[in-house]
């Protein structure tokens, strides 16, 4: 088997058994058997138990860019594109493997012990930010709207795991609406 597959593998595999019990909670033998490869070929792939958890959190910082892109280009509208992140955000905590953001969890779980970890979750928040910032922008709101719906997002995430329940987004989305509308509002009345 070449080496993309089994790294491959063992990051699908790691992604989640961390999802489902934590980062700490796993080790690297459970990994190994799991993904059903030699402990010796596992770390022919990563060096450290810290460069998987690093790949996990590059594989899931693509598998939200990619899914949250898709559906906001679905959408007809500047407003509309805003609106669809928390559409997203709502197919997303009515999955069975729903546990929360797995950057925040990460933060909270490794973030003191490891830079690398710390780093990275902050790297793929601003990215975040960078990217809803990008929607406000192309809707012709001012500037404070992006931060405000980050946070909105961020709050669902974190609500929807505790919870147990999707029911955060579907609220996120209307105090989202409110948000936009405001803004949308106050960008046309300041270009007058």
């Amino acid at each position: 088997m070449i080496s993309s597959e089994v790294r491959d593998r063992i990051v699908e595999t790691a992604d989640e058994l961390y999802n489902a019990r934590g980062f700490q909670a796993v080790g690297m033998d459970e990994l190994r058997a799991a993904a059903r490869v030699s402990l010796k070929r596992c770390y022919q792939e990563f060096p450290s138990k810290s460069a998987i958890v690093l790949a996990v959190l590059e594989h899931r910082h693509r598998a939200w860019t990619e899914g949250l892109d898709a559906l906001v280009r679905t959408a007809d509208t500047p407003r509309g594109r805003l609106l669809a992140i928390f559409d997203y955000l709502a197919r997303w905590f009515c999955e069975d493997s729903f546990r929360g953001c797995g950057f925040i969890n990460s933060f909270a779980e490794l973030g003191a012990v490891s830079p690398e970890v710390a780093d990275y979750a902050r790297k793929h928040k601003e990215s975040f930010q960078h990217y809803v910032g990008d929607l406000a922008e192309a809707a012709g709101a001012p500037s404070y709207l992006a931060p405000q719906l980050s946070i909105l997002a961020e709050g669902a995430q974190a609500t929807a795991a505790i919870a147990g329940s999707p029911e955060a987004a579907g609220q996120a989305r209307r105090a989202a609406e409110v948000l936009i509308d405001t803004a949308l509002r106050e960008g046309v009345s300041g270009a007058a």
